[in-house]
């Protein structure tokens, strides 16, 4: 696969220093411009600050990038001509010189060859509503069950099935962690009240884990770390409740249906909340970058 790892993240690997992935959809086709730069900037400087180093995936001209400069950065932000990327694209894009931003799927696995063993993230796709007719769920949960990285995420969008999300999860194997709570978060809220197995409270408990998978050979399905947006930056569960509830109701009306249930939810519960699901989105993402930066720290300190 042409891969290209920049040379900061290259020589921090080399070093066993902490390296935080990051996609790039959420900036190229997950927040307005101009303000989607301002974010993408922001994050990476958030994990500079956590003492780790910031590698942003994307596909740039048929090249699989593993950190972006500036240039590509900004590039990914302003084009609008930038592909949205699953792993499924990535042999296609790599063949024809295209430039994409990369989904969770796509980001886990090119991050994952590379040897970077934490990955930050919004939320995770999932098992859609009314599967039973559909048979739609994203292609993110088969390619967890296939790479070893750690994943920080605030749950899988509450737009999505979540019972039926984390059973698939149960039965690829994937290890789902509650980060200091005993319920899975719902994305926008802090709680989808759903319970989870396991409870980490602090960014070693998280290193150590990742440490004993390490001990018993090699990796079979990724770790999702589970860290629920701070209840005081979720979206109001009423008001997501209703929202949510009446974006349903219109996509039937509508006859909406496969990859376009997904936008059309988002943006339906952007626009009818005044942007607060955007507020709180962002407030997950900044929160879960935050602590990849300490759980890769960590788990690097305890190779040394």
């Amino acid at each position: 696969m042409p891969t290209q790892v920049s040379e900061e993240v290259r020589e921090a690997l080399h070093e066993g220093r902490p390296v935080v992935a990051l996609e790039s959809t959420i900036i190229a086709h997950g927040l307005p411009r101009p303000r989607n730069l301002a974010v993408a900037v922001e994050l990476e400087e958030a994990v500079r600050a956590g003492g780790a180093v910031p590698a942003t995936v994307a596909v740039v001209d048929g090249t699989a990038r593993v950190g972006l400069d500036r240039a590509e950065l900004i590039r990914i932000a302003e084009d609008p001509a930038v592909r949205k990327l699953g792993h499924r694209d990535l042999g296609p894009a790599l063949a024809t010189g295209a430039t994409g931003a990369t989904t969770v799927s796509a980001t886990a696995l090119l991050a994952d060859a590379a040897g970077i063993p934490v990955f930050a993230t919004g939320g995770l796709g999932g098992v859609h509503r009314e599967w039973r007719e559909t048979q739609d769920e994203s292609a993110d949960l088969r390619l967890l069950a296939r790479v070893g990285i750690t994943v920080v995420c605030a749950g899988v969008k509450s737009i999505l099935d979540v019972p039926a999300t984390l059973q698939r999860l149960e039965t690829l194997g994937v290890t789902v962690v509650g980060y200091g709570t005993d319920t899975f978060p719902g994305f926008y809220l802090a709680s989808s009240g759903e319970p989870v197995d396991w409870t980490l409270r602090s960014p070693g408990e998280v290193a150590e884990v990742m440490r004993a998978r390490d001990g018993l050979g090699a990796p079979w399905s990724a770790l999702v770390v589970a860290n629920p947006v701070p209840e005081a930056e979720q979206l109001d569960p009423a008001l997501h409740d209703r929202v949510l509830a009446r974006g349903l109701a219109e996509l039937k009306e509508k006859g909406i249906t496969g990859q376009a249930v997904t936008p059309f939810l988002l943006e339906y519960l952007t626009t009818h909340t005044d942007g607060a699901s955007l507020e709180a989105n962002l407030a997950a993402v900044r929160g879960n970058v935050r602590l990849a930066a300490r759980i890769a720290g960590a788990y690097a300190a305890g190779g040394r």
